[in-house]
């Protein structure tokens, strides 16, 4: 691979690991928002879909890795 590749390669790496940090900060606030939730409602269906989002969102945070992961083993 060459120098301008790899460049480019580390700047979508830096791209990713913005998109990770605003995420997690994301996951952090519904977490906070189910948590203060009444139990009533964590178990009602406002805190199923509640929990849904945590989950999808936790699953995108997962795949952000991955993908992270999979531009850094390419410029080695």
């Amino acid at each position: 691979m060459n120098a301008k590749r790899r460049k480019s390669l580390s700047k979508l790496a830096d791209k990713i690991e913005e998109l990770k940090a605003e995420l997690s900060l994301l996951i952090e606030e519904e977490q906070e928002y189910f948590d203060n939730m009444p139990e009533s409602f964590q178990v009602a269906e406002k805190g199923e879909n509640t929990e849904s989002v945590i989950e999808t969102l936790t699953s995108a945070f997962t795949n952000l890795e991955e993908a992270y992961d999979s531009i850094i083993e390419s410029t080695e």
